[in-house]
């Protein structure tokens, strides 16, 4: 007896499916395809509206969440001096969480059902299709949500009148590696570093996606040694 494998139909929305792509999920989710019209994910349409954001719905909504936390640490006893460097702080901060999510938590390999549409909603959907422009920012709710526990973290270990302040250096780095991100993407750059900076990101997608996994740099990856390996290097071995 022969069973027939599951073949994914890219007509028809897509979440449900993957997930019975079991172990060969990881090989297709990983052959990208390059198309700015991206997949219909849900049949139901409000579940598919909430997939879909447009870049600058991101700074929109946060810089101001952000400007309102650096001044309640300002009117909480602090120089703009000192809120400037917990401020770089939390930016810094964000770039080794940018790299750490993106490494062991996007990438994670998944087989199961449920496994695979939990990632493929998380990151696959970009890895297949990573010029879908409305779903390559995180969707602010979901951003919202997980504002909760990351507070309460740097609440954890900050004083009460810092914690705004690194709070908000850490959310301002977010949106500089979500808009970023959409740059390097659908934006030409012409010049570096954003031109080195595309090529980097568009070698993750197109030709080493093991490695790379810094957006905003390549400060972690050469720290924990995820580089990718030049094109010369790979000739001459």
């Amino acid at each position: 007896m022969v069973v027939q494998e599951f073949t994914v139909d890219l007509n028809k929305p897509l979440v449900f499916q993957v997930g019975h792509l079991e172990e060969r999920y990881q090989e297709w989710v990983h052959q990208p395809i390059v198309s700015k019209e991206g997949p219909r994910f849900f049949g139901n349409d409000v579940l598919e509206f909430l997939t879909r954001t447009k870049w600058w719905a991101v700074p929109t909504i946060w810089l101001p969440v952000v400007c309102w936390l650096l001044v309640k640490s300002i009117r909480m006893g602090h120089t703009i001096q000192e809120v400037a460097v917990m401020t770089l702080f939390g930016i810094f901060i964000w770039t080794l969480i940018e790299y750490t999510l993106h490494r062991f938590l996007f990438h994670i390999e998944t087989k199961t059902y449920w496994a695979n549409t939990a990632h493929y909603l998380l990151h696959g959907c970009h890895h297949k299709h990573p010029m879908d422009s409305l779903r390559l920012v995180f969707p602010p709710a979901a951003t919202a949500i997980l504002c909760v526990p990351f507070w309460k973290l740097v609440a954890f270990f900050a004083t009460p009148t810092t914690t705004p302040a690194l709070f908000g250096g850490g959310l301002l780095g977010y949106v500089m590696y979500d808009c970023t991100h959409y740059y390097l993407h659908h934006g030409q750059p012409s010049k570096d570093p954003a031109k080195n900076l595309k090529r980097y990101h568009l070698n993750h997608h197109f030709r080493i996606q093991d490695k790379g996994f810094g957006i905003t740099s390549s400060l972690w990856d050469y720290v924990f040694g995820t580089l990718p390996p030049s094109k010369t290097t790979g000739k001459n071995n």
